[in-house]
């Protein structure tokens, strides 16, 4: 009997210690969706921006990276796509211009629950005949005070790869100096395995599982992974949740929902 009680007390330590090494701080859990937003239009193309917005507040986000954003162009009725989706979802809006067009302008958005220390719009390279793409970076402070980074962009979608590998070399470039600890989060418009991720991936940690990998286009019959959450440095961030969301009616896209904790930096031991 002593002995059946000696294995249980120490099936119950075994569990506390587990237990405390896998307890998360709330205060340093953030909560990111990448978002294709078909610039507003829906699939049914009656551009019901409510319908973007449900899925948006359902999901509970602290950030979200939004791609195909129209600014007052004419075939979003001269709408400011992220302020409208910002007053919907009770966040802070963002725009950050690729290109001029349709009578306005079309990039990247970023939707925030924090406010931003500062910001800045990087442009990626792009081949002549291309569509520019961007960069759109926010710098902010979670509620327990550490200061991070948030990315959002959108790569190229044409078959050749070539302007992908060079946004990805670009993003890479520009963001490895951050101070901060930095998320990365956008439609990529990339497989897991192909040239541009594999170069992100060489700086970014995926938040997604290689070995069951969940796809997130098209919207009605997902076949492939287009987007993407990744965070750096690998040993500062540590993924608790990853959620396909599919809505066959706000965008062509699935919105794609990390939930990630900010570890704490260890500190350097001196010698």
């Amino acid at each position: 009997m002593k002995l059946k009680l000696t294995f249980f007390l120490i099936a119950i330590l075994f569990c506390n210690v587990a237990w405390s090494q896998i307890q998360v701080d709330s205060s340093k859990v953030v909560r990111v969706l990448s978002f294709n937003i078909l610039h507003g239009a829906t699939t049914k193309g009656d551009f019901n921006l409510d319908v973007i917005a449900n899925v948006i507040k359902e999901a509970k986000p602290d950030f979200v990276a939004m791609q195909e954003v129209d600014f007052k162009t004419n075939r979003a009725k001269k709408y400011d796509l992220v302020t409208e989706l910002g007053w919907r979802t009770k966040m802070i809006p963002l725009f950050a211009r690729a290109m001029s067009y349709d009578g306005g302008e079309y990039g990247e958005g970023v939707l925030s629950r924090y406010t931003f220390l500062s910001t800045r719009n990087i442009a990626l390279p792009n081949l002549p005949d291309s569509e520019p793409r961007a960069a759109l970076e926010v710098v902010t402070a979670l509620t327990a005070q550490d200061t991070i980074t948030f990315i959002g962009t959108h790569l190229d979608h044409l078959n050749v790869e070539t302007d992908r590998v060079a946004q990805a070399k670009k993003i890479n470039e520009v963001f490895a100096s951050s101070k901060y600890p930095s998320i990365l989060a956008g439609d990529l418009n990339a497989i897991p395995g192909s040239t541009p991720i594999n170069i992100l991936e060489e700086q970014w940690a995926a938040s997604y599982d290689k070995d069951n990998i969940a796809y997130t286009f098209p919207s009605d019959k997902p076949s492939e992974k287009l987007d993407y959450v990744m965070f750096y440095p690998k040993n500062r961030w540590r993924v608790l949740e990853t959620k396909v969301i599919q809505n066959t009616i706000a965008s062509d896209h699935c919105a794609y929902l990390v939930v990630l904790e900010l570890l704490d930096k260890e500190p350097e031991v001196e010698y």
